[in-house]
């Protein structure tokens, strides 16, 4: 199976699926909270495409140049940026657009809380406070740890630092809409990690053994890769819920507002 043909057949024909059923609930009426209403919600996937390619970039040209995944030469079409083939790209495009779609539609069926005075920013700082821990001994973990850590630690330390910022910026945010959040985040990181298993077992990609620790949450996908998938989904359902939100613009620093604002009304509010 070439990389492309994996694109095809298990990002691009359900994302055109989930297109097609956010399309019909749109005319049918259905539609988000007010709350969720702060952008365009095309232009918050498509910016979040963005950001997926820029952040993930350097990170992942890193994994394939220190051996931890590799792929089939033959099975990619031979275009690479750095040591990464084009396909890859593309998916960095793909996830937030298939992932983000299935989050619009969820939060046009189920309903968050009702809204509250109450920031929760003990809670938050908590919750922020703890991922801080997990990532600090993942750092530790990545300097101190044996080759079979690499892959896990790299993961968690690229990954959990802008979770930090989310949750210590919205954690209550995201709780208030915690059922539409949840009914995409786990059916999303369970299909695309059943996806790559196929995709390992095909040869398309491969997870270095010596670099991981040797644990299958499935036949042929590695704890690691899973644990990608759930993380890559929780900082873009994350934030494309927190990009939505109204009460997020509310919280912007002064010092950012205006800036935010010239920029919302000259590339963001146009139809």
């Amino acid at each position: 199976m070439t990389y492309f043909g994996f694109l095809a057949r298990y990002v691009v024909l359900p994302l055109v699926a989930m297109r097609a059923w956010l399309a019909i609930s749109k005319r049918l009426g259905h539609k988000p909270p007010d709350e969720l209403t702060n952008w365009p919600e095309d232009k918050v996937l498509l910016a979040h495409a963005a950001v997926a390619v820029a952040y993930t970039t350097i990170w992942d040209n890193y994994l394939v140049a220190s051996g931890i995944w590799g792929y089939d030469r033959k099975l990619v079409t031979g275009v690479k940026l750095g040591w990464v083939p084009i396909e890859e790209y593309t998916f960095f495009v793909l996830q937030p657009l298939l992932s983000g779609s299935l989050l619009q539609t969820m939060t046009r069926y189920l309903p968050p809380d009702p809204p509250s005075d109450d920031t929760k920013p003990r809670a938050r700082a908590l919750a922020t406070g703890a991922l801080g821990a997990l990532w600090l001994a993942s750092m530790v973990g990545l300097w101190k740890g044996g080759p079979r850590l690499r892959y896990l630690t790299l993961i968690t330390s690229w990954a959990l630092p802008p979770v930090m910022l989310q949750v210590g910026f919205g954690g209550d945010i995201l709780w208030r809409h915690r059922r539409a959040i949840a009914a995409a985040l786990i059916p999303a990181t369970m299909y695309l990690g059943l996806a790559d298993s196929k995709a390992i077992k095909a040869g398309t990609w491969h997870i270095s053994e010596k670099k991981t620790v040797g644990i299958n949450v499935i036949p042929n996908l590695p704890l690691e890769e899973a644990l990608f998938f759930l993380l890559t989904n929780v900082l873009l359902i994350f934030g494309v819920t927190l990009v939505l939100s109204k009460e997020s613009e509310k919280r912007l620093p002064k010092f950012l507002r205006a800036s935010y604002e010239r920029f919302k009304a000259r590339y963001i509010s146009r139809p």
